[in-house]
């Protein structure tokens, strides 16, 4: 059976299939009308009629929120409580901008119902359900048409009775309900609230989605989704839970760059994945970052995601001057339709139009000669733009992509310098369709001093998702004492967790040997608003204090510490694929590696620049830049200040030379 890993991205969905030992890439432009199609599409050219399993990562759920695209949603809450999910927390977005208005609510008020009934704080009944009000709120939820209804209610995850009653009111009515104690079995009303309501609010679009890509595939097909964990869940848990599958694309880059950087012996990176519409970043040091605060469109999303931060710069991104003449590239993207105007039918300059004007893409050869760029219209777009900014269309060129690499250059400062660490210790490991063409730029800027680029760095992302484990995660707010807890009322608390994540990976299909069970304690000391993840010890105590003394500098001895949340990660070990190392390095470079030399500008310098056939380098092999290696999935820009050498695996090591000035 063929393995394919599906990453959809705003541009390009992006294959890769392994065929028992041997593996294949493919790409081909996105179909943003129907994001399936493409899927489609591109399996049968892979695969035919042959049987496949699919891992597939989806921004449906991801566009469904920022187009504010998904369904009617309402919202049912305890008798006083339904406005929880607008009234928030005191955060201001925009704190110094008069004017600012929040955007309407995706739940309107007239969608949101209050029941009576009430759970409290220590799991007991304070006030009997009611389920003829149930009934009546079902009726009118149904009578407003709407699609789906998220359920929120006090203390549902001490005692769920009173969701699991609500549930029942709507058995009749055909409408999916989201109940937040399966959800997120958490405290903090507003986050879990808002978490529930987003996945209410996507869910039927997921469902639609992945029900027609199941039926295109064939019904027998495995098919499995990327989660914004890190890991992959069956389509049927997708379709419940989409709330899961947000960063799915992004979050796949990440664990291809992780485990690809750690056979290379790399345990410190920043991931620079550049995309058509948007680039993302994270900071791997030895493990892959989670984080329980993202958000989205203002909406906090409180399930373990990848800490990855994301910025709206990309091949796509339209250049543009503003009213005051200076030049802006994004966050808008020309996207694959119409796209940059290279690509025959767009109208706006974008990034990689001035990649190609500059001579950093090579027309013939971009992927791989399966798709023609056009010049002729791109020229004279350049050539206009430039006579009203008062610049050479060079310099225009050039400025466009400082722009660009400038909104990227502080992303990444956002996740390493403002976070405490310097990213001079860190490889810049890039991939994404274009981030081979910034890579080195960007590294330069930040004073990095060695770049990492995988074979096949456009499909990283698809790459990952066929070397995801299958990763169930769990939560329990326990509120207790530290000091009055012992180990013994701890494994009491998780037991439940781990016989569920067994229960929930056994029906994904794997024995208890490929079973591995990860504990964590959210905790903090007693009066802090928020807590810190601390990997489960038996001195869990002091393994929170070194823990709060790494990330803020101090530890408060003495000050009694509280056990919030218990977490539990339920991880299913597939069969993955193994990369071949070479048996022997050798420094004489092929003659068949260099195609051609061509200008290239560099620093406002035309310069002869040799073009050469990445997949023809053999590990050992050196390239001075300047140089354009040219394959498949990308393109890679090797400036006059960068060196690479191609290590055992067929890897990109680069090196800068962070002094270099042009002169």
């Amino acid at each position: 059976m063929l393995i394919i890993g599906v990453d959809t991205g705003g541009t390009f969905t992006d294959f890769i299939y392994k065929d028992g030992d041997a593996f294949g890439v493919h790409k081909r432009l996105s179909t943003p009308d129907d994001p399936s199609r493409a899927v489609i599409e591109g399996v049968r050219h892979i695969a035919g009629n042959r049987p496949v399993q699919i891992v597939h990562g989806s921004t449906v759920a991801t566009n469904a929120i920022l187009e504010r695209k998904g369904v009617k949603t309402a919202l049912i809450a305890n008798q006083g409580f339904k406005d929880v999910i607008e009234i928030g927390r005191q955060n201001r977005h925009a704190l110094y901008d008069l004017h600012y208005r929040r955007r309407p609510h995706i739940v309107p008020r007239e969608l949101r119902f209050g029941l009576p009934g009430r759970i409290t704080s220590e799991g007991s009944e304070a006030e009997p359900f009611d389920p003829a009000a149930a009934k009546a709120a079902a009726r009118a939820i149904a009578e407003a048409g709407c699609e789906s209804v998220a359920v929120c209610l006090l203390f549902s995850f001490l005692d769920p009775a009173h969701e699991l009653a609500v549930r029942e009111a709507f058995a009749d009515l055909g409408i999916p309900v989201s109940l937040s104690h399966e959800i997120l079995a958490e405290f903090r009303e507003f986050e879990r609230t808002s978490t529930t309501v987003i996945n209410a609010y996507v869910s039927p679009k997921m469902t639609r989605y992945l029900t027609s890509l199941q039926n295109e595939a064939g019904k027998d097909t495995p098919l499995r989704i990327m989660q914004s964990n890190g890991g992959s869940i069956s389509a049927d848990t997708a379709m419940r839970e989409s709330v899961r599958t947000i960063l799915s694309g992004p979050a796949g880059g990440a664990v291809g760059a992780h485990a690809l950087a750690q056979a290379a012996g790399f345990e410190k990176i920043i991931t620079f994945d550049m995309g058509g519409t948007s680039t993302d970043v994270a900071l791997i040091d030895g493990c892959l970052p989670l984080t329980m605060e993202s958000g989205i469109e203002g909406y906090p999303v409180k399930v373990p995601m990848i800490d990855i931060h994301t910025v709206g710069a990309g091949g796509g991104s339209i250049a543009r001057l503003d009213e005051g003449g200076a030049l802006r590239v994004g966050p808008e993207s020309a996207g694959a339709d119409p796209g940059p105007i290279c690509y025959g039918k767009g109208s706006e300059i974008a990034t990689t139009d001035a990649n190609l004007f500059l001579g950093r893409l090579i027309p013939e050869r971009f992927l791989g000669g399966g798709m023609r760029l056009h010049t002729e219209k791109l020229d004279a777009a350049m050539r206009a733009m430039a006579a009203t900014a008062g610049l050479a269309p060079e310099a225009l060129a050039e400025g466009i992509l400082d722009v660009a690499n400038a909104t990227m250059e502080r992303a990444i400062r956002v996740i390493s310098v403002e976070r405490g660490f310097d990213p001079r210790e860190f490889a810049l490991f890039s991939f994404g369709g274009a981030g081979g063409l910034h890579a080195c730029f960007l590294a330069k800027q930040l004073s990095m001093p060695r770049v990492f680029i995988p074979k096949n760095p456009g499909i990283l992302s698809a790459i990952g998702m066929i070397m995801a484990d299958v990763i169930k995660d769990y939560s329990r707010t326990v509120m207790c004492a530290a000091a009055n807890t012992c180990v013994a009322d701890l494994d009491a608390h998780f037991a439940p967790l781990v016989e569920q994540g067994a229960a929930d990976l056994a029906a994904e299909g794997f024995s208890r040997t490929d079973m591995r069970f990860e504990k964590f304690l959210d905790m903090r000391y007693q009066g802090q608003s928020f807590e810190i993840i601390t990997p489960w010890s038996e001195t869990f105590a002091e393994a929170f204090e070194t823990e709060h003394e790494r990330k803020y500098g101090y530890r408060n001895p003495g000050k009694a510490i509280e056990i919030v949340n218990i977490r539990l990660r339920a991880r299913g070990l597939p069969q993955k694929p193994d990369f071949a190392r070479a048996a022997k390095l050798t420094d004489k470079t092929p003659a068949a590696a260099l195609l051609e030399t061509r200008p290239v500008i560099f620093a406002g310098k035309t310069t002869p620049t040799p073009v050469m056939e990445r997949d023809a380098l053999l590990p050992g092999n050196t390239v001075q830049g300047p140089a354009i290696l040219v394959e498949y999935t990308s393109t890679i820009v090797l400036p006059p200040f960068a060196t690479a050498n191609v290590d055992a695996w067929g890897n990109l090591v680069v090196d800068i030379d962070c002094a270099w000035c042009g002169a």
